[in-house]
C-alpha cells in the first residue's frame, strides 16, 4: 500500500447578491485585457511571423500597469492576470501544433472566468474573500485539501460559482478484488462483461421537442428586447437541467460502479470519429463525460485500444 496525491475539485454556487455586481465588473476589465493580448499576438505574428512568447507579453501587462489607459490593471490580481496569459498561450501552441483554432476575439460582456493560483483569496466557512469583498456560498459539504486553483465563473444564466481545486493524500484501493470489463454502445451505454446492461437515459432526446419549441420562440423576437432576452434564458435554463440530469445518472453510475469494483477495464474510443459517424447520439450519451465522472468516484480505469494498448491509472 503506498500513499499518492490526487486532485479533487468542488463546485460551489454563489448566494444572489448585489456585490455580484462586482464579480461582473472584474470580469469585464479581465475581458479587455484578454481582446488587449489577442491584439497583441496577431499584430506580433503579422509583422514577424512568430508566436509572441509568454514571458514577453507577461513582462508587457507589467509595463501597460504603469500607463493611464490601463491603469485598471492595478485592481486585478497579479495571479489571475498571469494566468489569463498563460491561457492564451496555450491556446496558441495548441493552434501551431495544429490541434484547435487560434484564440478569437470575445465580447466584454461575454467573458466569464478568472482564476486564482494559491493566493489572492481566503476561504473561512461559507465566506469568499478577494478583491476586498466578501461572497456567500452554498456550502453543500466539507472542503477537504491544500488549495491548488480557485476560479470564479458565470454561467449563462448569470449565476456565480466558485471552482476549488484541492490537492489530497489518496488511499488506492489494493490491487485485488472484483474487476469488470465495460464497452460503450449506441442501444445500451454500457455492457459489463459479466452481462449486465445499463441503458442510457438520453435526456437530450427527451427534451429536444422542447428545446426546439424554446429555439423557434427565441429566433421570432426582436433583438435587443426584453422578450428575446426572457427566450434566451428560458433556453439556457433548459439546457442546464439536461446538463444537471446527465451529471446526477453518471455520479451515481460512478459511485455504484466503484462500490462493487476495484478495477474497470474501459476501451479507447475515438469520440470525434464516433461523433463524425452517428452526430448527435454520441455527445448524448457524453462516454467522455461518464469517464471523468468515474474518475470523482476514484475508479481504477485501465483503457485499451485495438490498435495500441495503454495502460492508464486515473486517480
Amino acid at each position: 500500500m503506498y500513499n499518492t496525491l490526487m486532485l479533487i475539485a468542488y463546485k460551489q454556487k454563489l448566494y444572489n447578491s448585489s456585490k455580484n455586481k462586482h464579480i461582473g465588473k472584474l470580469l469585464r476589465l479581465y475581458g479587455i485585457c484578454y481582446n488587449h493580448c489577442i491584439a497583441l499576438h496577431k499584430r506580433y505574428y503579422k509583422l514577424y511571423k512568430k508566436h509572441l512568447s509568454f514571458y514577453t507579453l507577461k513582462r508587457h501587462i507589467t509595463k501597460l500597469k504603469r500607463t493611464a489607459r490601463f491603469a485598471f490593471l492595478k485592481t486585478l490580481g497579479s495571479q489571475t492576470l498571469q494566468e489569463l496569459v498563460e491561457r492564451i498561450d496555450k491556446a496558441y501552441k495548441k493552434f501551431f501544433k495544429k490541434q484547435g483554432r487560434p484564440p478569437r476575439f470575445k465580447k466584454i460582456h461575454s467573458y466569464k472566468s478568472f482564476t486564482f493560483s494559491q493566493y489572492g483569496y481566503k476561504i473561512q466557512d461559507n465566506i469568499i474573500s478577494f478583491n476586498g469583498y466578501a461572497f456567500k456560498f452554498v456550502k453543500t459539504y466539507d472542503l477537504v485539501g491544500k488549495p491548488k486553483t480557485l476560479t470564479i465563473k458565470r454561467d449563462n444564466l448569470g449565476d456565480y460559482f466558485l471552482c476549488l481545486v484541492c490537492e489530497m493524500a489518496d488511499n488506492p484501493k489494493p490491487a485485488g478484488g472484483n474487476s469488470v470489463g465495460l464497452d460503450f454502445g449506441l442501444r445500451t451505454f454500457l455492457t459489463c462483461s459479466n452481462g449486465t446492461q445499463i441503458a442510457s437515459p438520453l435526456f437530450f432526446s427527451k427534451f429536444l421537442p422542447l428545446i426546439k419549441a424554446c429555439n423557434r420562440s427565441l429566433s421570432t423576437k426582436k433583438k435587443g428586447s426584453n422578450n428575446r432576452l426572457k427566450a434566451k434564458l428560458k433556453l439556457a435554463r433548459l439546457h442546464r437541467k439536461v446538463q444537471n440530469l446527465r451529471k446526477d445518472f453518471f455520479y451515481k453510475l460512478a459511485n455504484s460502479l466503484a462500490k462493487q469494483y476495484s478495477r474497470i477495464f474501459i476501451e479507447d474510443l475515438n469520440l470525434k470519429g464516433m461523433v463524425k459517424l452517428w452526430g448527435r447520439k454520441i455527445n448524448d450519451l457524453a462516454f467522455s463525460e461518464f469517464v471523468a465522472s468515474s474518475q470523482t468516484a476514484q475508479i481504477i480505469l485501465i483503457c485499451t485500444g485495438s490498435l495500441e494498448r495503454k495502460t492508464q491509472v486515473v486517480k
